[in-house]
């Protein structure tokens, strides 16, 4: 077993990063987490081939320290729907809905389409994702004997965790970040309690609804020193501020793109399956023509009205025309005879 440097404090990690991560790993799309320094690599298959093949060795090699980031079965994601559906959603009819969509094809887009459609149940929504996803990365960081802190539950300063990324594998640092080595120690114990697995519901009444605001925090910067250079094209590090950039989407990799997909990608791309086939049919029509085909050969023309419904159309008017009109007689009425009043 090779050996490699002793971090000495525990591993600063991104949550929302790890999501991503854990939402986009399928059949196609590899992902790994290194045990000595935190980093992610995205196993890119538009990569060189000598590239690939360098990461390929490079994992085989030292398969001791990477570990591969599990992949999204069917029967989690039916179990995450019907999770939100039986214990978030309250209205009889959406649930029933839900529970339909959820059994049909391509369920988790229709899911998203209904969630996205229904401004009611899409922060639920939400909110439930991301704690499912915590706790799912959590249980697969214990597993794998992790000693981590998600850096978005810290409230440490950008500049002391870029200092103690940059001394990870040091013993001696300064007083300041000794003690910030303390809280992070502190903090990681709280991952393996079971809290951390079974979070208790907030009791109480819910809080006033207020309008969000959303203030940036400034994130540290990523700080690795030991990267092999082999992978490093491979290094994945995406920006993501919050939690609901990520999608549950296995279409989308953003929500930017699934949103841009509600709005009307749907219908510009079947406009241009229209406007394909409409070329197509032209080009056809082009080339009957120059064949030299019988009319009955002829494709047909939705432009101009069709001969025999024109006769046909004629004929039903001229008919119409020659109809004879019915004749009412009617007896003329005769006139009232006046009658003299009587005097009294």
């Amino acid at each position: 077993m090779t050996k490699y440097l002793k971090a000495q404090n525990p591993l600063l990690l991104r949550l929302h990063r790890l999501m991503d991560a854990f939402a986009k790993s399928d059949d196609e799309r590899d992902f790994y987490l290194d045990k000595v320094e935190g980093f992610i690599l995205f196993a890119d298959l538009d990569k060189s081939e000598e590239d690939y093949q360098a990461l390929i060795n490079e994992l085989s090699t030292y398969s001791d320290r990477y570990c591969l980031i599990p992949k999204l079965s069917f029967y989690e994601v039916k179990k995450i729907m019907e999770g939100f559906v039986n214990e978030k959603v309250y209205d009889i009819d959406t649930k029933e809905k839900l529970l339909e969509v959820i059994q049909s094809k391509d369920a988790r887009e229709q899911f998203l389409e209904f969630i996205y459609d229904n401004e009611a149940e899409l922060e639920k929504w939400q909110q439930y994702y991301q704690e499912r996803s915590r706790v799912r990365i959590i249980e697969w960081l214990r597993l794998n004997a992790f000693q981590f802190v998600f850096e978005e539950d810290l409230e440490l300063s950008s500049n002391i965790l870029e200092a103690l990324k940059t001394n990870l594998f040091e013993e001696k640092v300064p007083k300041d970040l000794q003690q910030a080595r303390q809280v992070l120690f502190t903090k990681s114990k709280t991952y393996y309690s079971n809290e951390a697995l079974n979070p208790r519901p907030k009791r109480g009444r819910p809080p006033k609804q207020v309008a969000k605001v959303e203030i940036e925090t400034p994130m540290a910067c990523d700080i690795f020193t030991q990267v092999p250079a082999s992978v490093r094209r491979f290094l994945y590090l995406p920006l993501i501020q919050s939690g609901t950039e990520i999608t549950f989407s296995e279409k989308f990799d953003t929500e930017a793109a699934f949103l841009d997909y509600m709005r009307g990608g749907s219908r510009s791309e079947t406009q241009n399956q229209l406007a394909a086939l409409s070329e197509k049919f032209a080009s056809l029509k082009q080339l009957s023509s120059k064949l030299g085909l019988p009319d009955t050969m002829q494709l047909p023309s939705f432009d101009e009205p069709d001969e025999d419904e024109e006769d046909v159309f004629a004929a039903a008017q001229q008919k119409k025309s020659r109809k004879p009109k019915k004749v009412i007689n009617v007896e003329p009425i005769a006139p009232r005879k006046k009658t003299p009043r009587k005097k009294p």
